[in-house]
């Protein structure tokens, strides 16, 4: 159960997706930055034991993090942090987690049609930290070896790679995500690799709808698993 509003912020798709593909170990300490209402981290309790922090900066939508973990009774494994990830290092130190994760403004501040609603403002434009804070924050804060993943539009596809390894954060694994076949991609999913050599993988892009305009297998399979609408049961 995740508790949201349309009048301050409602998690999309690309939360799942990020949630489905970052590269998380099986137990240790993972950091969620940009959280949010805490979707990602709740979604990631599925995959691995490892203790999950989020982080967000606005009050509101950290209350609503704590309430969607505390309805989940995960309280023991999430724990969400009210505060600026450009500063978080500071509170917590260095180094610490074994993966981070981050979903973040995706668009530069100033940039576009700028949304009355405060909060939205704040989750779609780069009000609390620019592209290169927020990947200097993830920097921070992954150990040697760990993974950084993150969640952007195509569009600075470029800037996020210059970004990352500026930061000392090399790519690793790279999809693009495709409304239906003929489009081109409205997402990127990236994951990078603290102090990591260069050896980049393209994986195969992930396409959202069939020609029936229907989720395709795998994003059925990524929000309902095998209790997915028409998935048939099988024995051995």
């Amino acid at each position: 159960m995740i508790i949201q509003s349309r009048e301050v912020f409602s998690f999309s798709m690309d939360a799942v997706l990020l949630a489905r593909f970052a590269g998380i170990p099986p137990k240790g300490r993972v950091l969620d930055l940009c959280t949010g209402n805490g979707v990602i981290p709740i979604l990631m309790t599925t995959r691995t034991k490892a203790v999950i922090d989020g982080v967000e900066i606005q009050p509101r939508l950290a209350d609503m993090a704590r309430r969607s973990v505390e309805a989940n009774e995960l309280e023991e494994q999430v724990h969400i942090y009210e505060g600026d990830l450009r500063s978080f290092h500071e509170e917590v130190g260095y180094g610490i987690y074994d993966a981070v994760t981050v979903n973040p403004p995706y668009m530069p501040e100033g940039a576009g049609d700028q949304n009355e609603n405060e909060h939205y403002a704040n989750a779609r434009h780069e009000r609390n930290g620019s592209l290169d804070d927020i990947v200097a924050a993830c920097a921070r804060l992954v150990r040697t070896g760990g993974r950084v993943s993150m969640v952007h539009r195509p569009s600075r596809f470029v800037e996020i790679v210059e970004t990352l390894r500026k930061w000392k954060l090399e790519p690793k694994r790279i999809r693009f995500v495709h409304p239906h076949a003929e489009a081109e991609a409205n997402m990127v999913l990236i994951e990078a690799a603290r102090d990591g050599k260069p050896d980049v993988k393209l994986l195969p892009p992930l396409i959202v709808y069939n020609e029936q305009r229907q989720y395709n297998e795998e994003l059925m399979k990524m929000y309902y698993g095998d209790k997915r609408p028409g998935a048939r049961e099988t024995s051995s």
